[in-house]
């Protein structure tokens, strides 16, 4: 069986970056391991297009494929290395990884591409069940001008209700034993969320505003995404004031992936 990857890469930042950042456009995705839906064709090449036009700050990736050998066996444009190096190419100097399910031939996970330092990252096993791997990706992310890291956890969480509360309780007491409550923190990802429990509970708890509802409102419809209408990807957001948020749905989005893209403008508070 392939080892598990909780990998973390960093290369030298460009000399423009070091000017204090007041916003951040921020990201999220699940990228269905580089698959279209029903895995009819692989379509990383046209998804990192697709990222490098929309050029966010901060990217929060689920279904991410660190390893798989047989696709690179079989699959002569197979990216030489994991989905969230081949996409950060370019663009984002730092990337963190943390493989969740893990396979003799492979293993994929969440990953979180960055403009700026990345300082550490911890990949928390949440799984509740042998068959259905989670993870939390928290990275601690160095953006110039601010007096303290800025908090950054991608997620998956189960598709059980009483799984997802769970997973979000693990995720709320890490935060709040790490960081003070007003650290700026930005959790972003595939919640499953149904229903709109579990991210109730992690709001209200850590201080948290999703940036399509605002406080009191729904997140936004992202799944599936060619005519969204589920709400199961969300942006929490602390510590900044939400300029604009978008869905990207629709062709050519809905061709890489079945779920949407969400993206976000923040000013730091």
């Amino acid at each position: 069986m392939v080892k598990p990857a909780v990998t973390r890469r960093s290369k030298a930042a460009p000399a423009r970056q070091k000017a204090a950042v007041r916003k951040l456009h921020i990201c999220t995705y699940n990228i269905h391991k580089g698959f279209s839906q029903f895995k009819a064709r692989m379509m990383i090449h046209e998804l990192r297009d697709r990222l490098h036009g929309l050029n966010p700050d901060i990217v929060f990736l689920q279904e991410v494929q660190g390893l798989h050998a047989r696709h690179a066996e079989r699959r002569s444009d197979w990216p030489e290395s994991g989905q969230h190096d081949f996409l950060a190419e370019g663009v984002w100097t730092d990337t963190a990884y943390g493989g969740n399910a893990i396979y003799d031939h492979g293993h994929h996970g969440n990953a979180v591409l960055s403009r700026f330092p990345i300082l550490s990252s911890h990949n928390e096993d949440i799984s509740e069940l042998r068959f259905e791997r989670r993870g939390l990706l928290h990275t601690q992310i160095s953006v110039p001008g601010w007096r303290q890291p800025l908090h950054c956890v991608c997620v998956h969480l189960g598709l059980t209700a009483a799984a997802r509360r769970r997973q979000m309780l693990a995720l709320a007491e890490r935060m709040e034993a790490l960081g003070d409550a007003d650290t700026p923190l930005i959790i972003a990802g595939d919640f499953n969320d149904w229903h709109n429990r579990a991210g109730n509970l992690i709001a209200e708890r850590l201080g948290l505003v999703e940036v399509f509802g605002g406080i009191n409102g729904q997140p936004a419809r992202s799944f599936p995404a060619k005519l969204p209408m589920f709400r199961l990807d969300r942006i929490y957001v602390r510590g900044f004031s939400i300029e604009r948020s978008e869905v990207h749905f629709g062709r050519p989005w809905s061709r890489i992936s079945d779920h949407a893209a969400l993206s976000a403008h923040l000013a730091l508070a």
